[in-house]
């Protein structure tokens, strides 16, 4: 575990809190919801190495068009196919394939798939630019590329299963035989153009839809460079930088190492995009820091567990998700980023919020400032990141060239940091490190990518998403906050047991064009039903996020996840907010102004809804001093802030003055009588009563 080292000034002495590198050289960016994993050594270690050096020079090759390959043009989807071969093949020696496979060593049935799954892709990838030109995914294929083709459909359910689990595959493979019987009667509504076994497979591994589909083409194109570049950030010492400087701008607040949690947390993830890494680096760093300071580990694992939550949300950086909506909206990904600006605030903001609250309510004081590390002396270590991250933020928003971005910002990165840092100043053993970090990040992507990308493939094959979208609105009476709900429930339950970008993959198939044709943003909708689906990260059952800060806090795992809910809890607010009103997401007219008063309101409304959550108001006091009006005080502050946040106009029967008098006609009065209640007694805050 990273720890803290001290120092003493010497006009004190207490003890000054500087941060180590909480991921080291073994630092690990997978977002893996599978933590039993093989490491690899000796000769497989380096074919590894090998294989990921020749994946990411393949994708600058295919990025900036530098023809590595000497009179030869290489198609997207023999580009595709070779980075599948090259990364899905360790899938089988990375993660075992029962609980009781051994880890030190690689058993002979895996090194067969391993063999058949790279012989199966060379196979097809040699044959692919004359399936596109023979139109073979229609009919046609030779036997032996429908053998190859079978080989692999298995091999990506395997695959599959392996890095997702067992729900993962059981809720994705149904999906991928269904064109195989779909005139059946017995499918109702998913009735649809039905194909042979042949015909299928050729369509699921020749076609632009399916396997080489947009999960693939996402990874391809984006994903790779950024998971590059979020790989080489904290292999140069970036987390040690930004827990520092969230320790020296924060402790000093009013529960001061909460807050430290949520904006290091923030920090972080903003430039992983990876919840369970930021857990498990962050964490170990802020929840031994709020214990200390009077949180219960229950609570701190909460914070901690919402705080890494936001990796996935908040921009420049999100996770892979981010870039499979760009691909499904057919927009940069420079747009995703920007539409999650406000939203990712929001809960940030929240977060603060109820942290705030919470310390106030529990007389939980800061760090003193003699404890925690020198502003100056934070920024002079670690100056050269805001240069490589204001670079990247260029590149995507201004110059909008975001596959070029992350692999620009790479290098000015290691170039600063060879010259200027000392302490993580890359070797040759650093580089094989830090290849193999990549390898393994990309060889889970790739098996969870190219098996749901079979998903999207099944629908395109039997034409039914478009009747589907049709039923649904037919259920729903074409009342949208019915088809939301609706929408917002499946996603939570798919979410327990898919991965966020499974999840979201099947309800942008599913419900998505159901909800676009009730007149609704598009780009609201998918971001609707991406933050739904996440939000099973710190919903028990499953919970990871949660779970993962209670092994670090030392608390019991539900109680954790439940707090976390409590903790979080505005962000399930937040996805109906931005589908109400697009300008939260920064789409329609004049989008930018009215985004950021509609974020004045949120966040107003949200002020209320922690004070009623947490039973502290600012500006009014601890709610206990109310007596036995303490909470139908609160739950008024929370339905009162909740109408305020509330964006009117659109489908909201109410215009947006209407929803604001509305919500301020239940605070007004609520907050003044509270107000008179709480001056009226005195209430000695929980951290400070006699044990």
């Amino acid at each position: 575990m990273p720890s803290a080292s001290t120092s003493t000034g010497p006009q004190d002495e207490a003890k000054r809190i500087v941060f180590d590198d909480p991921h080291g050289a073994a630092a690990n960016m997978q977002e893996a919801e599978v933590t039993r994993v093989r490491a690899l050594r000796g000769a497989w270690r380096w074919t590894l190495v090998v294989a990921t050096a020749a994946t990411i020079l393949l994708c600058i090759n295919q990025q900036f068009s530098l023809r590595f390959f000497i009179g030869y043009t290489q198609l997207n989807t023999e580009y595709f196919y070779l980075l599948i071969a090259l990364m899905l093949p360790f899938t089988f020696l990375i993660f075992p394939g029962t609980e009781r496979a051994p880890l030190d060593r690689i058993p002979w049935y895996d090194l067969v798939l391993f063999v058949a799954t790279f012989a199966a892709a060379l196979m097809l990838m040699s044959n692919v630019r004359k399936a596109a030109e023979a139109g073979w995914e229609f009919g046609g294929a030779p036997n032996s590329v429908i053998a190859a083709g079978l080989v692999m459909w298995v091999m990506l359910m395997e695959a599959l299963r392996r890095t997702g689990g067992w729900s993962l595959l059981l809720s994705v493979l149904p999906f991928t035989v269904y064109p195989l019987f779909a005139e059946s009667s017995w499918l109702g509504p998913f009735r649809g153009t039905q194909s042979t076994l042949e015909q299928a497979t050729a369509y699921h591994v020749l076609s632009g839809e399916s396997l080489l589909g947009i999960p693939i083409q996402a990874f391809a194109d984006t994903v790779i460079g950024f998971l590059v570049f979020g790989t080489a950030l904290m292999m140069t010492g970036a987390g040690k930088f930004f827990i520092n400087l969230a320790f020296a701008l924060c402790g000093t607040f009013r529960g001061g190492a909460a807050k430290v949690c949520i904006f290091a947390s923030g920090l972080l993830g903003m430039m992983s995009g990876s919840i369970i890494s930021n857990v498990l680096t962050a964490g170990t760093m802020t929840i031994p820091v709020m214990k200390k300071s009077g949180f219960r580990a229950s609570y701190a694992g909460a914070i901690e567990a919402c705080a890494s939550t936001g990796a996935v949300l908040a921009p420049p950086v999100m996770g892979a998700t981010a870039f499979v909506i760009a691909q499904f909206l057919n927009v940069s990904y420079a747009d995703v980023a920007l539409a999650a600006i406000i939203p990712a605030a929001l809960y940030y903001v929240g977060l603060f919020m109820q942290v705030d609250a919470y310390a106030a309510r529990h007389g939980l004081k800061g760090i003193p400032r003699a404890e925690l590390p020198r502003i100056m002396d934070t920024i002079k270590d670690g100056w050269y990141y805001v240069f490589v991250i204001a670079l990247l933020i260029v590149m995507l928003l201004y110059f909008k060239r975001e596959s070029h971005a992350p692999f620009y910002a790479t290098a000015l990165l290691l170039v600063l940091n060879q010259f200027f840092s000392k302490d993580t100043r890359w070797t040759f053993a650093t580089i094989g490190k830090f290849l193999e970090v990549n390898g393994r990040t990309f060889v889970e992507l790739v098996g969870i990518l190219a098996g749901c990308g079979l998903l999207i493939g099944a629908f395109s094959m039997t034409g039914v998403v478009s009747s589907l979208a049709n039923d649904l609105l037919h259920i729903a009476g074409d009342n949208a906050f019915l088809l939301l709900g609706m929408c917002a429930l499946t996603s939570l339950i798919l979410g327990l047991g898919l991965t966020t970008t499974a999840c979201y993959i099947f309800l942008a198939i599913l419900v998505a064009p159901a909800l676009e044709k009730l007149g609704l943003n598009r780009m609201a909708v998918h971001m609707f039903i991406f933050y739904w689906g996440m939000l099973s990260s710190i919903t028990p059952p499953v919970a990871i996020a949660s779970f993962a800060a209670a092994g670090i806090a030392g608390s019991p795992a539900m109680k954790t996840g439940w707090e976390s809910m409590w903790v979080g809890s505005i962000i399930y607010f937040i996805p109906f907010f931005f589908v109400l009103n697009p300008a939260l997401v920064l789409q329609g007219p004049s989008p930018y102004l009215a985004g950021l008063g509609l974020m004045g309101l949120a966040a107003f409304g949200t002020l209320f809804i922690c004070g009623g959550i947490q039973g502290y108001q600012p500006f009014v006091g601890d709610l206990r001093g109310a007596g036995a009006l303490e909470w139908p005080i609160r739950v008024l502050l929370v339905i009162g802030g909740f109408v305020v946040a509330t964006p009117g106009g659109g489908i909201m029967p109410l215009s947006q003055m209407q929803v604001t008098l509305l919500g301020l006609a239940i605070l007004a009065p609520t907050a003044l009588l509270a107000l008179v209640l709480v001056r009226r007694q005195t209430i000695v805050p929980d951290g400070l009563r006699a044990p």
